[in-house]
C-alpha cells in the first residue's frame, strides 16, 4: 500500500492547492524583483549610486512599516535586534552596492543571470560552513553550473569583465546572506528580518551620501524610486509567502523564472540579448540548478 493510499484525499487537494498557490507567489515575487531591478537601471545615471541606494531604501522602510501595521506585527528591539540580524543587514548592503554598480554597467539579462549562482554557491557554502554531505553527483552538477557562470563571465585574453565579476561577487555575498539568516531566531517575524536589513542599507548608504554631491529629486526620480521600492518590499514579502505556503522542494524550481523575464525586458527595453556563449552558460546553469533541487527533492523522499 502507497503512502498515497493512506492519505485522506482533502488532505492532498489541500496540498496540491497550497502548493499552485507557493508557485503562483514564487513567480510573482520574481517578477516583482525582476521589475525592481529594471527600475533602477532606468533610473541610470539621474542621481549617484548611492542616493539612489538610500532614497530606495527610504521608501522600502515606509512600506514595510506600512505593512507591519497592516499584519499588525510589533516591533521588540531588545528581542529582535540580534547580532545575526545586523550581520544579514551589513551582507545585504554590501551585496546591493556590489550587484547595483555591476547592473548599471551589464545587460539585465546577464546581471539576473549570473545572479542564478547562488543556489549553486549557497550549496558549496554549505559544505564548507555547515559540514553538510554533498555526494559526487551534486559536486558534478556544481562544476557544471559554475562552468556556466564562466561562460556568462566570458574571460578573455584582455581579461574578465570588472562588472561581471562584480555581479559574481555579489552573488557571493547573498549566498553567505543566506547562511547568516539560518542564524537567526525563529521568533523573529520575517518582516521585522526585512526592515531590518531596509534600515541597515539607508544607514550605511546615508552615510556615503556626505561624501557626495547630492542631486535634487525631480518627479520622474521620486516615482521611479517609490515603484522600485514598493516592488522590492513585494518581492520579499511574496518570496516568504511562497516558501511557507508550498513545499519548498516543489516552489524552489520556480525562481528560476525571473530569468526569462529579465531576459524578454532587457530585449524589449535595452535591445540586449546574450550572446551564444552566454545562452550556453544560462542553459549550464539553470540545468545544473534544477539538477540540485531535484536530488534534494529526492533525498527528501
Amino acid at each position: 500500500m502507497s503512502t498515497s493510499d493512506l492519505t485522506p484525499p482533502g488532505s492532498l487537494q489541500r496540498d496540491h492547492a497550497a502548493n499552485r498557490l507557493g508557485i503562483l507567489f514564487m513567480v510573482v515575487s520574481l517578477a516583482c524583483f525582476v521589475i525592481n531591478d529594471a527600475l533602477m537601471k532606468a533610473l541610470g545615471a539621474a542621481m549617484p549610486l548611492w542616493q539612489a541606494i538610500f532614497m530606495r531604501a527610504v521608501f522600502s522602510s515606509i512600506w514595510i512599516v506600512i505593512a507591519l501595521q497592516v499584519a499588525g506585527v510589533r516591533v521588540k528591539p531588545l528581542e529582535h535586534v540580534q547580532l545575526s540580524v545586523i550581520a544579514r543587514g551589513l551582507l545585504d548592503c554590501l551585496a546591493t552596492f556590489a550587484y547595483l554598480l555591476s547592473l548599471m554597467h551589464m545587460p539585465l539579462g546577464d546581471a539576473i543571470a549570473i545572479n542564478m549562482a547562488s543556489p549553486l554557491m549557497v550549496t558549496t557554502l554549505a559544505v564548507l560552513v555547515l559540514r553538510e554531505r554533498v555526494d559526487k553527483l551534486r559536486w558534478v552538477a556544481i562544476l557544471v553550473g559554475f562552468g556556466g557562470v564562466l561562460l556568462l563571465v566570458q574571460p578573455s585574453a584582455d581579461g574578465i569583465d570588472f562588472y561581471a565579476l562584480l555581479c559574481l561577487f555579489a552573488t557571493l555575498m547573498h549566498s553567505v546572506r543566506d547562511l547568516v539568516t539560518r542564524r537567526i531566531a525563529q521568533g523573529v517575524p520575517s518582516l521585522v528580518i526585512t526592515l531590518a536589513t531596509s534600515l541597515t542599507i539607508m544607514v550605511v548608504s546615508g552615510l556615503f551620501c556626505l561624501g557626495t554631491t547630492w542631486q535634487p529629486l525631480d518627479l520622474r526620480s521620486t516615482l521611479l524610486l517609490a515603484a522600485t521600492a514598493l516592488f522590492l518590499t513585494g518581492g520579499y514579502f511574496f518570496v516568504i509567502r511562497s516558501t511557507r505556503i508550498g513545499e519548498l522542494s516543489v516552489v524552489a524550481p520556480f525562481r528560476y523564472s525571473g530569468l526569462p523575464i529579465a531576459l524578454v525586458l532587457g530585449w524589449v527595453v535595452w535591445g540586449d540579448l546574450p550572446n551564444l556563449t552566454g545562452w550556453t552558460g544560462i542553459a549550464l546553469l539553470i540545468g545544473a540548478g534544477l539538477y540540485l533541487l531535484h536530488r534534494e527533492r529526492e533525498g527528501r523522499r
